[in-house]
């Protein structure tokens, strides 16, 4: 692929051009793993059980997050914000129709997001940090930090390129050898997927959004997953 891999439109075709395989293929790419991720996300998220809370999920994709959330907080409801048409209408006509009463939509660029200054009680975001360079995670904890209600938590996980550890190489084969490969044979020579190498291997052990989180004022508890292969954050804004 070519252009800038982190121009808003860009982000926007590729998952686009995923959408339909998108729940299928990252199941089956994190070998069910990323399940038990987005488990683990909404259980750091530092809310009361019984909460009435209106959150935001951001970069929403195709919703894998929404079971987890409203099972562990029946009361809640959520904004789904996501850069990809397609994605909302992947998750809303085909994976959560008999959720439409919770999940309310935002098609945008969450970079540029207009929602109202501390609208939000609580937010999480799965797996869509890396589609953001050094400057954009600036951007998006700025954001975050001003959607929030005062003292709301928030939850952020993310696959990363776990640096120094021992099993780092068969890690790095696999996003950037085998799923390519995979993609190429299974899904008629397409590319998109084969993205996750990429960006991973940017985002590095992002610490450009710690160190983003940080300079707001959101003080992230910071986790690191199966040997680094996953980046959990997780607060409160600033009350």
């Amino acid at each position: 692929m070519t252009g800038n891999i982190y121009d808003p439109a860009f982000v926007a075709d590729v998952f686009d051009r995923c959408s339909p395989a998108y729940r299928r293929w990252s199941m089956a790419a994190s070998f069910g793993v990323i399940h038990r991720w987005r488990a683990q996300c909404v259980a750091a998220l530092d809310l009361p059980r019984d909460s009435t809370a209106r959150g935001v999920d951001l970069m929403a994709g195709t919703g894998e997050i929404w079971p987890h959330l409203l099972r562990r907080f029946p009361g809640v409801s959520v904004t789904a914000i996501d850069i990809s048409p397609r994605m909302h209408a992947e998750a809303m006509e085909r994976l959560h129709r008999d959720r439409t009463d919770r999940i309310a939509h935002h098609c945008a660029n969450w970079l540029e997001s207009d929602l109202p200054d501390a609208s939000a009680g609580f937010a999480v975001s799965t797996f869509g940090l890396k589609t953001f360079d050094a400057g954009q995670h600036r951007t998006f904890a700025r954001q975050l930090a001003r959607v929030l209600e005062p003292d709301a938590p928030y939850a952020l996980i993310e696959a990363t390129d776990p640096v120094g550890w021992s099993l780092r190489p068969l890690y790095r084969l696999h996003l950037d050898g085998v799923l390519p490969l995979v993609e190429r044979i299974a899904l008629r020579g397409a590319q998109d997927f084969s993205m996750i190498g990429t960006y991973t291997r940017n985002f590095g052990t992002g610490e450009t959004v710690i160190d983003a989180l940080h300079a707001e004022g959101l003080a992230p508890k910071v986790t690191r997953l199966i040997g680094g292969c996953a980046l959990l954050l997780s607060g409160r804004a600033p009350g």
